[in-house]
This record gives structure tokens, sequence and C-alpha cells, in this order.
């Protein structure tokens, strides 16, 4: 059942949990654990920034932290319940409390879990948290244009794609990068659980 409407958006830190993933509000506690996740290159490849010593990590830390404390942001550590690893990080991006709008991105894991059924229910955690308790009007996810598997990951879930922002985003090297733009309102989010629920379930 959708949360009934309320003034505006209120997020603040909460620990979501499945069958696979748990979900923990980032903290300095997991600078060590998300490194080792986040060492392979080709995690990075369509993000912005690509972490690498161990400044770059603080710097990384520090921004996410900087942004949960403005109220802009939300970031989590992805936690494997099967072993307890830290495998991944995503997060509440462009949070607009009084439009009740936000943003789930920035998301990440290490290849180990990619493919698996750790994405789908860190999606279905967080779509659920966003529609059921936070009362959300819509929800947007974004993808580096040329990142075509991104893309129909998306769509899988059963969002709706929007359109292509061009020369969103300035990306590693400097590469201007077009942004391809999907959403999921709270119309939506019915037939959205449910067929993230099935495929879950499969």
């Amino acid at each position: 059942m959708t949360a009934p409407p309320s003034r505006s958006l209120e997020v603040t830190p909460v620990t979501l949990e499945g069958a696979h993933v748990r979900l923990e509000p980032l903290t300095a506690a997991h600078t060590e654990a998300l490194m080792r996740a986040g060492g392979p290159d080709e995690i990075w490849t369509w993000l912005p920034w690509r972490p690498r010593a161990r400044a770059e990590w603080d710097a990384w830390f520090a921004s996410a932290l900087e942004a949960q404390r403005g109220g802009s942001q939300l970031p989590f550590v992805t936690v494997e319940r099967a072993t307890g690893e830290v495998v991944g990080s995503t997060r509440f991006l462009a949070i607009s409390p009084t439009d009740r709008r936000l943003e789930i991105g920035g998301t990440w894991l290490n290849p180990r879990v990619q493919r698996t059924p750790v994405n789908t229910e860190c999606k279905y955690l967080l779509l659920r948290h966003c529609f059921e308790t936070l009362g959300c009007l819509r929800v947007e996810l974004k993808t580096d244009a040329r990142n075509t598997n991104s893309q129909r990951a998306i769509a899988r879930l059963g969002a709706t794609q929007e359109g292509i922002f061009r020369k969103h985003m300035l990306a590693q090297h400097g590469f201007q990068r077009d942004s391809v733009y999907f959403s999921i309102i709270d119309d939506d989010w019915p037939a959205v659980k449910r067929r993230l629920e099935a495929m879950l379930g499969a």
C-alpha cells in the first residue's frame, strides 16, 4: 500500500534488509571493506570518477557524508547477507522533499555479485521504502547513454524511459556524457512491485 500524502519527504538513515542483501547507512567504519569491494576497474567504467588511492577514497567518503548532512543524498553500503561481506554501494540522490521526488543512483557492485539477485533486491528494497514508507510520488534513475546493459536492466525493473539529457555530465577523462533518464511513479508502483517480487521469487 502506498503511503498517504504528506507535506514533504523525511529521508533519514535506515537499514533495509531482504533475503539476499542488507542496505546499511554509510559510515566511516565501512571504509576498508568498501575499498576492497571497489577494487576491480570494471566497476567504474560508466561512473563519473574512479577512486584509487586512499586519499581518493577518503574524498569519496567525505563527499557522500557531506551530501547526507546537507540532506541532498542518503548513501548506503550493500552487504551480502550470506557472507556478511560488503559488496557495493548505492544511494538516494537529488532528494526534493517538497516535490516528494528522489533519484536512486550512484550504484556499483563487485563483479562477484553482478548478475545475481543482489541488484534486483537492492532496487526492490529501495523502491518499496520510497513508495510505501517515504510517500514518494516519483523515483528517477539515470545511466550513461553508452551503457546499454544498464539501460536494459533499468527497463527490466518496469521503469519508463523518458528521454536523453545531452552533455549532461562530465565523466572520466573529461568525456561529455549524455544521460538516459527513467522514472517510476507512485501509480506504477503496484505493478512494478509485483514484477520485482516475481523476479526475486523465480
